[in-house]
């Protein structure tokens, strides 16, 4: 089955065509505060690349959040819309979860700004942390916590290293029991706020 992939929650735009869970094709490039204007033609692009329309694809894959307020509406968005008009599954992902690497245990950041960090923990596709939001002392208590835990995604503003992660390859394998979509037009952004 065909899959379309695509994140635009955090600094990047990425988009991906997987057939059977394995991605075939991509593009991925930095587009802060910009992915409005690219996603749309860049499904295309990679749809037209590979000989393919959307009446081809077969599901939608998209991240839900946390992340940028404007990039994960736009993803949801785009999401929903072709879901709908497709009349194909919808599934949404963490977009923390899709940094994990691989079955490791993976500690999963993104800058949530004002000194916070979104955080969540899983192994493989255990969740060992829901999905959270904390100050930056805490994550950095957290991570001297679980020293065996892989630091991934966005972490340059903590100054720590993080794991090379394949957001797409993780995004096109995403646990689709968890994260199928019954309604696809009740589906919701995860917006964390302050706990």
């Amino acid at each position: 089955m065909l899959s379309i992939v695509f994140d635009t929650s955090n600094r990047n735009l990425s988009v991906g065509l997987a057939r059977d869970q394995k991605l075939f094709d991509f593009c991925e490039y930095s587009a802060w505060q910009r992915q409005s204007e690219f996603l749309v033609a860049e499904i295309d692009k990679l749809l037209n690349r590979n000989h393919l329309t959307r009446e081809d694809i077969g599901e939608v894959i998209a991240a839900k959040g946390p992340g940028s307020y404007t990039g994960v509406r736009i993803s949801l968005t785009v999401a929903k819309v072709m879901a709908f008009a497709l009349s194909v599954p919808l599934y949404l992902a963490s977009s923390l979860e899709i940094y994990r690497h691989g079955e490791d245990l993976s500690l999963c950041l993104m800058n949530a700004r004002s000194k916070r960090s979104y955080v969540g923990m899983y192994q493989g596709d255990k969740i060992v942390l829901p999905d959270t939001i904390l100050e930056n002392d805490e994550v950095k208590t957290l991570i001297e916590a679980h020293p065996e835990a892989k630091i991934c995604g966005d972490t340059e503003f903590l100054g720590i290293p993080s794991a090379n992660t394949d957001v797409l390859v993780n995004l096109a394998k995403a646990d689709i029991v968890r994260n199928c979509v019954e309604n696809v037009m009740a589906a919701k952004p995860v917006y964390l706020k302050e706990l």
